[in-house]
This record gives C-alpha cells, structure tokens and sequence, in this order.
C-alpha cells in the first residue's frame, strides 16, 4: 500500500493516475479507523478507480484540547484494516501538522448562510471553521472526484456540501448511510473509549431515535422533545446534551410540521466523559 506523508508526494502521484484515466475517490478521517470507515472505502472502490484515504487528526477543529491529546493515533493498525479491503487500489495520505498548515495552525472564518450555528455549531464553538479549513485543504491536495462522508456527521456533510458550492470546488460530495453496531450504536472511533458499562448503555440512544421516528407521524416535534427527555432522565450512565429535530436543507428547528419538508431529529448524548452523536431521518 502507497503511503504519502508530504502533499507534494501525493499530488504528483495523483496526477499521474489521473493522466492515465483514472477516477479518484476520497474519505477524509482522522484515524482510528472501523468498519464504519470501511464502509466509505468500499464505496468509494464501488464508484472510483482508486480510492485516497487521509488520516490526520485536525487540531483546528477541537474546541476542547484534552479531547484533542486524547484522541486515538493509530496508524498501524489503521492501515493493517485498509489492507484487508486492498493493497492496492487504496493509498493513504497521513500527513504532520506542518505539511497541512505549515507554520499557522488556525482555522479560515467561513460563512455556510447559518448552517454552522445550529446543534454542533452552538455546542462547539469553531468546530465547523476548523472542519471546514482542513477539508478544503484536503480537497486542493488530492484532487478527487468524489469524497464520501458518513451521514452520522450530517451538519457536518450539508456544511461540507456548502462549502464545495461556495467556493465552486470540482468535487462531487457524497454521504453514505450511518453504519451501525449490531446492537444499533452509530460506528465512531469514540466507542473505543467506553467503559463496559457506558457502552452497554449506549444504544439507548439510536432506540430513543427510532421510537422518536414512530411518534413523528402523530406528534408534534415539541411533544416529542419533551418525551425524549422524560426519556433521559431515567438513565443515570446517559446525559442528554441536546435532541432537535430540524429542516434538513436549514438545519433549524422545526416549530410546525409541513408535509412540504423533510426532517431530520438530531441527538448529542454524553456517556460518562465520551460525547456521541447520531441522528435519524423521519419523513
């Protein structure tokens, strides 16, 4: 397998490959790769002729630094897991700090006309600058032709869609179901530091979501907020952070249902110190 540290490395390699024809596909991560992330990949290798892989913890985008130096780093074995899908039709790019952002580690400011401020973005103050800094990055350096992003991080996804709009990028973004664990918790590198217990507890939450998509149909989306942290309340390993159920195109909450709309209920739940994030279609 093709590892590229240095941009300049992998942007001649890129252009050669696609000198010669061939279709480049990108999944953007930070590591600790699972089987969510292989998910992408094999996406990704279904629609592409080669496939770039990133692996970059991106500082800017960490509102609080202890998560950031806790945060798993494990190359080896991220890409011993790309290897069981292929050697050769993969290449990953795992660059330093200094080969993204030289000697000025800062986000850009960035304006996705108010989809930054909703949920995450009223959670995590300069989470989507950051986000939106190292992706537009990534993308001038790979070059792809698709990027993939699981639909667990869907703010995240319509931001990054935005984004490729605004500044007219040749990229077409992609998002892909949330995979899941078969006990129904959303796949992120996170789980892994669940205690026994909080992770027993944990798919509370995507069954919380699902009955949630159950009363849509008869509730309003007040009703159901309230329910859901009724909910909560009861499950002393679970702390709610927040459950809104909002305008995919907007983000904004939903005040009264329209059958011309589609909506989305979006959850951030703590689990002892490890923050987890899911979200559910409802119509």
């Amino acid at each position: 397998m093709k590892i590229f540290h240095k941009k300049t490395n992998l942007s001649h390699h890129i252009d050669r490959l696609k000198a010669d024809g061939k279709s480049i596909g990108f999944i953007p991560t930070m590591g600790a790769l699972h089987d969510g992330h292989l998910s992408l990949v094999n996406k990704g290798l279904s629609q592409n002729d080669i496939v770039v892989v990133s692996i970059f913890v991106n500082p800017t985008q960490f509102d609080n630094q202890e998560d950031l130096v806790k945060y798993p780093r494990t190359l080896k074995s991220d890409v011993e897991l790309l290897e069981t899908v292929s050697n050769v039709l993969i290449i990953v790019y795992a660059p330093s700090v200094k080969d993204i952002y030289d000697d000025n580690v800062q986000s850009q400011s960035f304006s996705f006309d108010g989809l930054e401020y909703e949920m995450e973005g009223a959670f995590r103050d300069g989470h989507f600058d950051g986000v939106a800094t190292i992706v537009k990055r990534l993308f001038e350096i790979v070059n792809a032709d698709n990027a993939y992003f699981g639909e667990k991080d869907f703010q995240q996804l319509q931001i990054i869609k935005k984004l490729v709009e605004l500044n007219k990028m040749h990229v077409n973004v992609i998002g892909c179901e949330i995979h899941r664990a078969e006990d129904g918790l959303a796949m992120s590198s996170r789980n892994t530091r669940l205690t026994k217990n909080h992770r027993a507890a944990a798919p509370f939450i995507y069954k919380t979501l699902k009955t949630a998509k159950k009363k849509f149909g008869t509730k309003s989306a007040k009703r159901i907020t309230e329910w859901v942290n009724l909910e909560f309340n009861k499950q002393p390993l679970l702390e709610l952070e927040y459950f809104i159920i909002s305008d995919v195109k907007t983000l904004k909450p939903v005040k009264r249902k329209s059958t011309k709309k589609i909506y989305r209920a979006f959850i951030a739940v703590y689990a002892g110190d490890i923050r987890l994030i899911d979200n559910i279609a409802l119509n």
